[in-house]
Parts: C-alpha cells; sequence; structure tokens
C-alpha cells in the first residue's frame, strides 16, 4: 500500500502548483520576494509609511460552495473568498497587500481546482494584493468526492495615524450605501434551504433574471470595493467610518464602524431593494426582519462621511459605476 492508494495523488498535487503557478505570478506587486512552491511568501513593506501598521482579515465563502458544486461552476467562488477578506481589511483605511488560500478536497480534481484559484487571482487582480502562497490539502474521507472548501487570509497596510477605529465618526455623520452584486457570500444556508423546500431549480428563469438563471444570479460574486475606496479617498473624500456589510446584515454591521453610544438613523425608502431579495422573502415566506438581519438587502459596503462632502461622494462613485445612496446619518 502506498499513499496513492489511500487516496492523496503526490504527484498530482505537484503537477497542480504548476498548472497554477502563471495565475498567481500574474497578481504579483513589485513588493513579492521568492518564488512559488517556498514554505512561505515573503512581501516587503511599501516605503513612504512613518509608522506602518499591518491589518490581517479571514474569511471563508461558506455554503454558496454547495451551489457551486451543484452547478459545477467554479470560477467565481475564488473572487468571493478574496472580497470578503479584502473588504473587511479595508474597514481599517488599510490597503490590502498579500492574500493567501487554504483549498481542501476529498480528491484533487486539476480542472475544478484551477478554476477556483482563476477565481482567486481574479480577486487579487481586483483588489490590486498579491497571492503570494497557499496550501492545497488532499483529505479522503472527510470530505466526499467532488468537494471542497476554502479560507483565506489577507493583510493589508496603513498609517498609524490615518487607522479607522470609530474615533473619528461624528454626530451628523451621512452614512453612503454602496451597492452589493447580489447576495454576495452569506446567508446562503438559509437561500439554500428556501430553494430545498419549495422545490425550486437553479435552472429556472424568472422574470427579473432574465437572460440569467437563478443558479447564475445566485453565484454572482461578491464585489470588491478596495480600489474605489482608495481612488476616492486620494480625490479627497475625508472618510470617517466604513463598514463591510456581511452575516447579519446592516443591524449588525453598521455599530461595528461607530464608537459607543451612537447609532444610525435608517432611511428605509432612501434605496430600492434589489428583486432577488423581495423574490426570497416572498418565496419562503420571510418577514423583513429576518431578511435584514441576514442578507446585505443591496447595500454591500458603507461610508461615512461629513454632511458637506455627501454629494461629492455620490457623484464620484456614479463616475465610477457604482451606485451610491444616503440612506442614513449618525446621531
Amino acid at each position: 500500500m502506498d499513499y496513492k492508494q489511500a487516496g492523496v495523488d503526490v504527484e498530482a498535487g505537484r503537477e497542480f502548483v504548476n498548472n497554477i503557478r502563471n495565475l498567481v505570478i500574474s497578481t504579483h506587486r513589485p513588493e513579492v520576494l521568492g518564488s512559488l512552491g517556498g514554505f512561505s511568501g515573503l512581501f516587503a513593506l511599501p516605503s513612504g509609511y512613518k509608522e506602518p501598521v499591518l491589518v490581517s482579515g479571514t474569511d471563508g465563502v461558506g455554503t454558496k460552495l454547495k451551489l457551486a458544486n451543484t452547478l459545477n461552476c467554479h470560477h467565481t467562488v475564488g473572487i468571493d473568498l478574496v472580497a470578503m477578506c479584502v473588504n473587511d481589511v479595508l474597514t481599517s483605511g488599510a490597503e490590502p497587500l498579500f492574500f493567501l488560500d487554504y483549498l481542501a478536497t476529498g480528491k484533487l480534481n486539476q480542472q475544478q481546482l484551477t478554476e477556483v484559484v482563476a477565481g482567486i487571482a481574479q480577486g487579487c487582480r481586483l483588489a490590486g494584493c498579491a497571492l503570494i502562497g497557499g496550501e492545497t490539502a488532499e483529505m479522503p474521507g472527510f470530505y466526499s468526492s467532488g468537494e471542497y472548501d476554502l479560507a483565506g487570509f489577507s493583510v493589508g497596510i496603513v498609517e498609524k495615524s490615518l487607522i479607522l477605529d470609530g474615533s473619528q465618526v461624528k454626530v451628523g455623520d451621512v452614512a453612503i450605501g454602496l451597492e452589493s452584486s447580489g447576495i454576495h457570500s452569506n446567508g446562503f444556508s438559509l437561500v439554500r434551504k428556501v430553494i430545498d423546500e419549495c422545490n425550486i431549480s437553479l435552472q429556472d428563469s424568472l422574470n427579473f433574471l432574465e437572460p440569467n438563471t437563478l443558479g447564475e444570479m445566485l453565484l454572482t460574486p461578491t464585489k470588491i470595493y478596495v480600489k474605489q475606496i482608495l481612488a476616492v479617498q486620494k480625490y479627497g473624500l475625508d472618510i470617517h467610518g466604513m463598514a463591510h456589510i456581511t452575516g447579519g446584515g446592516l443591524p449588525e454591521n453598521l455599530p461595528r464602524c461607530l464608537p459607543e453610544g451612537m447609532s444610525i438613523n435608517i432611511d428605509r425608502s432612501s434605496w430600492e431593494v434589489p428583486p432577488i431579495f423581495r423574490w426570497i422573502s416572498e418565496v419562503g415566506n420571510l418577514n423583513e426582519e429576518v431578511m435584514f438581519n441576514t442578507f446585505n438587502m443591496g447595500i454591500g459596503f458603507v461610508v461615512l462621511v461629513s454632511p458637506t462632502q455627501a454629494k461629492m461622494a455620490i457623484n464620484w462613485f456614479a463616475s465610477q459605476e457604482i451606485k451610491a445612496y444616503c440612506f442614513g446619518e449618525v446621531y
């Protein structure tokens, strides 16, 4: 008996690393040192910082992977993985520098996992961060054949004096919501339960989805806001706080960017909830409280600015083809 008979193909693993080498290199920044295949990834700190602070974040994709497996569509979930990490790092005012991934599977399917890594590389390019390493684990008996799981880790950098920690937020600040690209990567256990219990096919083409199917809509990757936020700060927007709207929706994530004693009064009529959320609510018979505590409801990221800069922010994001809404005020 050998390792391959036990279900782990070491040679296939080496071949897989060689296959994804160019994908990884396509994300590299000048600060990347060394090459793929070492025990660790090396990254030199960018110059120009007086008191550089490293900011880290880690996350996964969750049960959205179940839908990717069902539809045999794996090129978008890697973008989700990067987005969930770099958007979190961004909320501190940090620029994401590099990313590492962990990919575990029951049996290594090179075509399937190369698609996954291609998505990760695309996410890194969208965020401007380098993919400097990762781990692929073949775990027979732990995952079913064809199944895999993803986790990621990102590190960013920010000047110590510019860290957003809630202390900059003032009463009267305007909350500007940036549109989401859909459900992003949270709430899929509930989505899947609704689909299963209502016997809905992922191949259905609903009237508000044409020409996409329901499955394609659900797999739309999480929007990455990094480059637009970093650019608007250079443009002159003084951001007082930021929130990434993930699990728990607006009610859970907005307070995370506020100092103690402050809240945000939300104007529910200031933006239109996308049709996919209304459909889930109607089909699953889910009330508004459940929806808002589970999903982003069309707002994927929030920035807090002074009232005098709100219009400028809205116009700038519109120029970047991102819908933005003044949807609340700090009190």
